[in-house]
């Protein structure tokens, strides 16, 4: 009984010095001197940067986003079999296509990122492994195809990325898919 009490008081004991109620010290001194730091990047940037210049700037980044934006809307979204991981043939057309278009000369320099996507049906953390199982038999076709592997990256949303929210078919259907998405 001594034990049961002598070993709850020093659990309380641990639990209520273990939360401080002091702030942090911060030192001021380093505030003092990062500031005007920063500012005199800014001022020298601004300085630097002709409207000229920085008209050419956001033209050349829009154009880059745009055709981004034009590459990655020619990209297919691969959907998959209930439960299924394995590409069909009319799946692999698709990614043959998606292949074809990432060796063209805008989107040579473009990373993509793989999204596995599932329905609502099973656990979150089966759901997880087989989106990551469709987005790695989705790689192997665009590697196989002749996509350098280190371009690809992959992400397993599992079922918390729906495109359709109806408990149908055919919108679980639409559930199962990857997605492509294009990274500078």
């Amino acid at each position: 009984m001594k034990s049961i009490v002598l070993s709850s008081v020093v659990t309380a004991l641990l639990i209520f010095t273990g939360c401080s109620s002091k702030e942090p010290a911060v030192d001021k001194k380093t505030e003092n001197v990062s500031a005007p730091a920063v500012q005199e990047v800014e001022a020298v940037e601004t300085e630097t940067v002709s409207p000229e210049n920085s008209m050419v700037n956001s033209n050349s980044e829009n154009s880059a986003e745009m055709t981004m934006a034009k590459i990655e809307s020619q990209l297919p979204t691969v959907y998959f079999a209930f439960d299924k991981y394995n590409i069909t043939p009319d799946m692999q057309a698709k990614i043959d296509a998606a292949a074809e278009l990432g060796k063209k000369d805008g989107a040579k320099s473009l990373n993509v990122k793989l999204e596995g996507n599932c329905d609502e049906w099973g656990s979150d953390e089966y759901n997880f492994a087989l989106g990551l199982k469709r987005a790695e038999a989705v790689k192997k076709v665009l590697v196989a195809d002749g996509i350098d592997a280190s371009r690809i990256s992959m992400v397993s949303y599992g079922k918390s990325n729906p495109v359709c929210t109806d408990h149908t078919k055919a919108c679980w259907a639409k559930n199962r898919r990857v997605n492509f998405k294009l990274l500078p």
